[in-house]
């Protein structure tokens, strides 16, 4: 007879695929599955993605889990289920909760036009004193304008808007509701008071009833309905923890609640999320200013958008994009070339950029090329490039007199040794792992286990669960070679901005 064992299901609903992950009691993963998805590309700046394909694709990694947990010399029982996804993508449900249109993405640049309008009409001082966040092409506000001007009968029949994770829960539960974390990044919710801004949705002419209530990450939203639990292999009436936005759910994976902490993530995209008790908003605003997944802590964040994306484009331009090349071979090549690729600097704005130039018409660039460059010197020098443009925002951090002692790798990068060894010599610190790692999902787990009652607090499990190890330490001679490079690559954006915006004034 099998041992019976209890287990938390975490589910992520990213954009290159829906995670699952089942985690035990003492937080060793069962099992796992991805699901891969499909992005909807119509020209060089929309971004869509349909929400029913994340729905029927998260049934199928949780019944692929609960396959493998079968196998298992164990009897696997789930008796919490949490959730978590993509940011600022917006699924848009009709009366009936039917999807009115495509899920307009995270990384979606159409909304320019609508992002000068929110600024004009709320002015910088309004941002800072009800939002902390400026306007930017890819979160949630923008795009419900542009849908107003651009689709007004799909705008009319828009009664609920829902973030990625939300809608899956609702398919799951019958709830409706959102969290903080993933409402905060909206631009519709009040960074201060902590609840949607009825200030900015009247300023913007938005109806306040297309918002859902929200409540905390570990709370319950609701339970496993019984024709899903049929279609899933698991029983009804489980609980439904609400969840988070996936980079602060990541931050739970890694540990990554407590200022000195930075959760560096170098997946399709590329962020530092460095975590607060403080709400002390930058000037400017360069820095997003979001809620946190542990109460009571928010978290500032930089983007670039294209990260990970930058190794996937060349390796498609060099090998085509049915090659079966992997990326370990590439890196491989990339290791005998020097810090610096000997002069030769990558700016990674494919397809523009957030953080700090929040500039839709920014493009990539390679810099210094000459005839001695091979393959692998834009292998590592698209490596450097991500790298230097993430610490454009660990340097506006700084210059808010934060400090910081280590940084916590996650994503496609944290695989890497050579992707963790330049992150460690360009940030000047040391970079940090965890050792059994499945990232959000498994934050996600976390937050399951939390809001069932199985532990107290989301850091009596992270105690329990989560091991690191520090795999890479700065090398000093290598640091010094990097801040010159980094001088340089600083140079490079307002040199070039105005051809920017000429180029696409020209393919427009």
């Amino acid at each position: 007879m099998q041992n019976r064992r209890v287990a938390f299901l975490g589910i992520d609903i990213g954009t290159t695929a829906v995670k699952a992950v089942l985690v035990d009691i003492e937080g060793k993963i069962f099992a796992e599955c991805d699901i891969e998805q499909t992005v909807l590309r119509s020209n060089i700046v929309w971004v869509e993605q349909d929400p029913v394909m994340w729905w029927e694709n998260t049934l199928t990694a949780i019944s692929n889990v609960v396959k493998l947990a079968q196998n298992s010399k164990y009897q696997i029982e789930v008796i919490g289920i949490g959730l978590t996804g993509q940011m600022h993508s917006s699924v848009l449900l009709d009366e009936k909760f039917e999807i009115v249109r495509p899920a307009i993405l995270w990384s979606d640049g159409r909304t320019t036009l609508q992002c000068q309008e929110i600024s004009e009409k709320i002015g910088l001082q309004r941002l800072k004193r009800f939002l902390g966040n400026r306007p930017v092409e890819g979160l949630t506000a923008p795009k419900l304008l542009w849908l107003k001007q651009n689709e007004p009968r799909n705008f009319e029949r828009l009664k609920t808007l829902l973030l990625p994770k939300d809608y899956v829960r609702y398919r799951m539960t019958g709830i409706v509701v959102t969290d903080h974390s993933d409402a905060s990044a909206t631009l519709l919710y009040d960074i201060y008071r902590k609840s949607w801004s009825a200030d900015v949705l009247d300023i913007l002419e938005l109806p306040h009833s297309i918002l859902p209530d929200i409540i905390e990450s570990v709370e319950s939203a609701g339970t496993l309905q019984e024709n899903v639990a049929d279609m899933c292999g698991l029983q009804k009436g489980i609980p439904v923890i609400c969840g988070g936005a996936d980079n602060p759910v990541g931050a739970v994976a890694s540990g990554v609640f407590q200022q000195g902490l930075i959760q560096s993530s170098i997946g399709t995209s590329g962020t530092l999320l460095m975590p607060t008790d403080t709400l002390n908003v930058d000037k400017e605003l360069n820095l997003h200013n979001f809620v946190h997944c542990k109460e009571d802590w928010w978290y500032q964040m930089g983007v670039i958008l294209s990260a990970g994306d930058s190794l996937k484009w060349l390796r498609n331009i060099l090998y085509g994009e049915k090659s079966e090349t992997s990326y370990d071979s590439m890196i491989k090549e990339a290791e005998s070339i020097l810090p610096g690729s000997d002069g030769l600097i990558f700016l990674p704005h494919l397809v523009g950029e957030r953080t700090p130039h929040n500039d839709s018409n920014a493009r990539g660039v390679f810099i210094g090329l000459h005839a001695q460059h091979t393959r692998a010197h834009l292998v590592r020098a698209v490596m450097e490039g991500v790298c230097f443009a993430l610490r454009d925002s660990l340097e506006i951090a700084k210059e808010q007199n934060h400090s910081f002692t280590e940084i916590r790798a996650v994503g496609s990068g944290s695989l890497s040794k050579l992707w963790r060894q330049i992150q460690a010599d360009v940030f000047n610190l040391p970079v940090t792992v965890v050792n059994q790692f499945a990232g959000p999902a498994y934050g996600a787990a976390i937050l399951a286990a939390v809001g069932q009652k199985s532990f107290s607090s989301i850091n009596e499990v992270v105690e329990l669960w989560t091991n690191f190890e520090t795999s890479s330490e700065p090398n000093s001679d290598v640091v010094s070679n990097y801040d010159k490079y980094y001088s340089v690559y600083r140079n490079i954006y307002p040199s070039v901005k105005a051809s920017f915006q000429e180029i696409n004034s020209l393919t427009n």
